[in-house]
Parts: structure tokens; C-alpha cells; sequence
């Protein structure tokens, strides 16, 4: 199994990180801090790190100098930083990619793919089998949905709504993003339609799960895994 380690010091984000790559069949390990890191780097053994740039005390730049002189672990920089002085600067410090916040888990995913790629190591199959969130499993190969282990019959677009959702969970998407996303970029039927379809499909999930789906005011909706 292929393992990360996710080294950022909110622990908000972290515990989203770790949990899109679980979803998808990595090992996660994660660190708040340089020395944090240096210390699991050395004990475990790990294929790849994501790296927070603007940390106390030491930046994510001094970090990768540290990690580079004791492994050649591939490095994926994470920033909402997006000067192309801090890009180049942090591939010449020794990053292997570097990623702006935020990002989506088919990004993420496809950028760790590649990376491990271009280092030589071994791919595991990243397509998550089933995501768990809650109550509520979605099983993406047979497009089923269950909560309490309940069979949930869902539309097309029901589904992949609430895929969209747990996969990015946290993410905020507005009505338009979804129109994109969900339907074709040309459907005429405006943003309405993404009202009733989330409507419906939290009717469908109940009281208790449907809390997961959260309206955005003036925004969207997004799906909160805490709830």
C-alpha cells in the first residue's frame, strides 16, 4: 500500500487530506511540524509527502531542504500561495510538484499518480471501492447507496451529486459548478433544477444523513463529514 505523509499545521486540513486519501486506499500518516515529519520519515517508511508551505517556525521550503538531505521521498508542495517565485523556488529546494489550495481529490489523485510515477514507484489502484461518511456508504462500482446498511434507490444524477460531494468533501460548489460538473455545460433548465435534485436527494436520505449536505447561503452546498 502506497503511504503519504501529510505534514501541514491546521489540523482541519490535515484530518480532509487524510481523509480523501483513505478513501482511496493509501496508508496516511500526518505531522503538524517539521520535526514532526523528520521523526516519522525516519521510523516509517513512506512514499511520498505533502507539504504545507506557510507553517511556523520552519516554512515548508526549510522543511523539503531538511527532508532532502536525510531521503529522496518525492515531495507534492500545498499552498494557497500561487507566485511563480514561490512555485520556482520550491522545485528548486527539491519538490517534485507543486499544488495551489484549493484543490479537488481527482487533482490531488492525478498529481500523486504522477509523481510516483516519475519517481519509479509502484502504483496501487487509487479508485476507491466504497467511500463511508457517516452513516451513509456509497459503493461507486455498483453505483449503490446505503445508509445504516438501508439500500437508498437514487437517480443517475442523485448519485452522482452525493459522489461529488463525499469524494470532495468540504468543498463548497456553487449551483453553476454543479450545472458543469453534473449536467451538460448547455442545459437549459438553470440552477433551479440543482435545488430540487439536492431537495430530493436529502428527502431520500433522511433526517440524520441528509444533515451532511449543507446549504452555503449565497454560495452553494458542500458536504460536511462532521456533521
Amino acid at each position: 500500500m502506497t503511504t503519504v505523509l501529510i505534514v501541514d499545521d491546521e489540523q482541519d486540513m490535515r484530518n480532509l487530506i487524510q481523509m480523501m486519501l483513505k478513501n482511496s486506499n493509501f496508508e496516511t500518516f500526518t505531522a503538524a511540524s517539521g520535526l514532526e515529519a523528520y521523526d516519522i520519515i525516519v521510523r516509517e517508511q513512506i512514499d511520498l509527502v505533502l507539504l504545507d508551505v506557510m507553517m511556523p517556525h520552519e516554512d515548508g521550503f526549510t522543511v523539503c531542504q531538511s527532508i532532502r538531505a536525510m531521503s529522496n521521498v518525492p515531495v507534492i508542495f500545498l499552498t494557497a500561495r500561487d507566485s511563480n517565485e514561490d512555485k520556482v523556488k520550491g522545485l528548486t529546494l527539491g519538490g517534485d510538484d507543486y499544488m495551489i489550495k484549493p484543490f479537488t481529490i481527482e487533482e490531488l489523485l492525478a498529481r500523486i499518480q504522477a509523481v510516483l510515477r516519475r519517481s519509479g514507484t509502484n502504483l496501487i489502484d487509487t479508485q476507491p471501492k466504497h467511500i463511508v461518511m457517516g452513516s451513509i456508504k456509497l459503493e461507486e462500482v455498483s453505483r449503490k447507496v446505503f445508509v445504516h446498511d438501508k439500500s437508498i434507490p437514487l437517480t443517475l444524477k442523485e448519485f452522482e451529486l452525493l459522489q461529488l460531494f463525499m469524494k470532495n468533501a468540504g468543498t463548497v460548489y456553487t449551483r453553476e459548478q454543479l450545472l458543469e460538473r453534473i449536467w451538460d455545460l448547455d442545459y437549459v433548465g438553470g440552477t433551479r433544477t440543482v435545488d430540487t435534485h439536492i431537495k430530493t436527494l436529502r428527502l431520500k436520505l433522511g433526517k440524520e444523513a441528509a444533515v451532511h449536505i449543507q446549504t452555503v447561503w449565497g454560495i452553494g452546498y458542500r458536504f460536511d463529514e462532521s456533521t
